[in-house]
């Protein structure tokens, strides 16, 4: 009786998979077996996207699968799918690795505090994906986020991060912004459920908000003649990776989502060649004037 016991014990596990970073066919083996099994699959949609919609991954899955956007994960994901897992298998999807945000990480420690048993299937993320540019991995420092600026509000304790990174000759990745269904501060305040299309931070955006940073600060962090590498989608066929100074990435059309930076530190003989292989050139395809200042807005 034991041994069949605990074999129904086993069944019951929320599930962390990772779905790694173009489409449905990047999950692993072994998360595919999973979600397989699963009685019921979220895909956690708004800290990052594949470049397909949810209904090629049911297709691929042969399994429902039910968007689960942030309210969903960090205010109800105790009732939807945590507590639920106690007594059977339910999936959450991560695009890339499941580690890669805090948000999945607070998952799971709150099921440790709930007792509830867990597994976790790792992939490929933008994390690790980003050796891609020529730059080494164990060269970068300490990661950052760079949000949209809007008029009242232009954060920048970013700067003091890749300061520090500089100083120790580091590659900075920074993570560039992402808003899905979220809310205007009217809509916020008032109560009502209307959401704002998503929208992409390019990397034309990201350089400019830098150097402007830096004009202000003025310590040589981010100028204008910074050396960094813009990629677009890595990890997809038709991924896109461009060396320059900030002031000519932030002209370059990078084309569709997602995008991210990375701010060169001290580089070696191989990253040297690795640069210039990527190296901005006149046939780099070029943003029109008026899109330069733009964000990525999908076309429904």
């Amino acid at each position: 009786l034991l041994p069949f016991f605990l074999q129904l014990v086993d069944k019951m596990v929320f599930h962390l998979v990772g779905l790694g970073l173009q489409n449905e066919k990047d999950i692993t083996v072994k998360g595919l077996e999973i979600v397989k099994k699963c009685t019921r699959v979220y895909l956690e949609a708004y800290t990052a996207i594949l470049m397909v919609d949810a209904s090629k991954l049911e297709a691929f899955y042969e399994r429902p699968v039910i968007l689960a956007d942030r309210e969903m994960v960090e205010q109800q994901c105790e009732d939807l799918f945590l507590l639920p897992a106690k007594e059977e298998d339910i999936a959450l999807l991560v695009v890339g690795d499941p580690f890669a945000a805090t948000t999945h990480t607070d998952l799971i420690t709150r099921c440790k505090q709930l007792e509830i048993p867990f597994k976790v299937v790792h992939n490929a993320s933008i994390m690790n994906a980003v050796g891609c540019a020529g730059l080494q991995l164990y060269n970068f420092g300490k990661t950052v986020s760079i949000v949209f600026f809007t008029e009242s509000w232009r954060p920048d304790s970013f700067y003091e991060k890749i300061e520090a990174n500089k100083k120790i000759g580091m590659h900075t990745l920074c993570l560039l912004d992402i808003k899905v269904k979220e809310q205007s501060i009217e809509n916020l305040m008032r109560g009502r459920k209307i959401y704002e299309p998503p929208r992409y931070m390019t990397i034309n955006q990201c350089c400019k908000q830098l150097m402007e940073v830096e004009e202000k600060r003025k310590c040589g962090v981010c100028p204008p003649d910074a050396l960094a590498v813009g990629t677009a989608r890595v990890g997809c066929d038709d991924q896109m990776i461009v060396s320059g100074t900030l002031e000519e990435l932030s002209t370059v059309d990078f084309g569709a989502p997602l995008h991210s930076l990375v701010l060169a530190g001290n580089t070696d003989e191989i990253e040297n060649e690795m640069l210039e292989m990527y190296k901005i050139s006149d046939s780099t395809p070029r943003c029109q004037k008026g899109d330069l200042d733009q964000e990525i807005v999908p076309s429904t």
